[in-house]
């Protein structure tokens, strides 16, 4: 499938951090993009009439109730959206024999394996929210043939994150800004992702037909406090920048130690992903945050 084809492309949660920039790299498509207020996902007569009305060849679902806290305080909702939620627009999309596409989460794993995950890994979530989005990947591969699967991690994007004020490098810029003490974790470690080099990849993997499971973050892995400090480094900001445990924080859900994406799937192909350390200058700069020549608890922002 190419764009020459002409296909009619839905975006669920276009409004979100990923789901802005694939309206940005559908819009060739006239992708239709509907936000909560539009399409309620966990309401199947709904979705499906919607859908069909629509008729679309594609469906891009980036829908979820994404807080990780919030998910272990409401698990209930955490499946209705993410689980039963993705299963209804995968059933609407099979009855239309649209291609549904269903980003998922590195979080669907417990950070234990000491490398990054591959996608034939097993996974093994240890939130509520994890669980949630390994139930809707799940759900849709059962409820669709024709379904693509994208793990993205740790995703930061010019829209921000809808729900969150934003994203971890705008908030790691505003604290320093101000003058701000910033305390970071430096023992979870994740692969910080570009929303719009995600979307891309979305893109290329529907061109090329790729159906099945594919992680989709930028290469390489880091802390969050690592993270925090490449993001002073490259804007130039002096800051009062410390290391702190995942332990002294308190949070209801538990997070992976390391849950670092790499894709098995696409290695030696144009398609292969750029490290995070060209994805955040690229961000900088399109944020005007660097120029072309120039260079509360944090880890409440930093969920996918």
């Amino acid at each position: 499938m190419d764009a020459s084809s002409n296909p009619r492309a839905v975006i669920i949660g276009a409004s979100g951090q990923l789901g802005s920039d694939l309206m940005t790299v559908f819009r060739d498509w006239d992708p239709l993009g509907w936000a909560h207020s539009d399409i309620e996902v966990t309401d199947a007569v709904g979705v499906a009439a919607r859908l069909e009305a629509a008729a679309p060849d594609v469906i891009i679902n980036c829908a979820a109730f994404h807080r990780v806290d919030d998910c272990e305080i409401h698990p209930e909702q955490a499946f209705r959206v993410n689980a039963l939620g993705a299963r209804n627009v995968a059933l609407a999309g099979a009855r239309l024999r649209a291609l549904v596409v269903y980003v998922s989460t590195d979080y669907v794993f417990d950070g234990q394996l000491g490398r990054p995950y591959r996608e034939g890994d097993l996974p093994r979530p240890i939130n509520v929210y994890g669980a949630s989005k390994l139930a809707g990947e799940h759900l849709v591969a059962a409820s669709t043939p024709r379904h693509l699967i994208v793990r993205v991690s740790s995703l930061f994007g010019v829209a921000g994150a809808s729900g969150k004020g934003g994203n971890f490098v705008e908030t790691m810029i505003r604290k320093a800004r101000a003058g701000e003490a910033i305390r970071v974790v430096d023992d979870i470690v994740m692969s910080p992702t570009y929303a719009a080099d995600a979307a891309l990849r979305i893109r290329q993997l529907i061109a090329g037909g790729t159906t099945g499971l594919v992680h989709a973050a930028n290469a390489g892995a880091c802390s969050w406090f690592e993270f925090a400090r490449t993001i002073l480094e490259l804007v130039g900001v002096e800051a009062d920048l410390r290391p702190q445990r995942s332990a002294e924080l308190q949070t209801s859900a538990r997070r992976p130690r390391n849950s670092a994406l790499v894709t098995s799937r696409l290695r030696g192909r144009a398609l292969a992903p750029s490290p995070w350390t060209d994805a955040l200058r690229r961000y900088l700069l399109a944020k005007r945050h660097v120029s072309v020549g120039g260079s509360s608890s944090a880890l409440a922002t930093t969920d996918v």
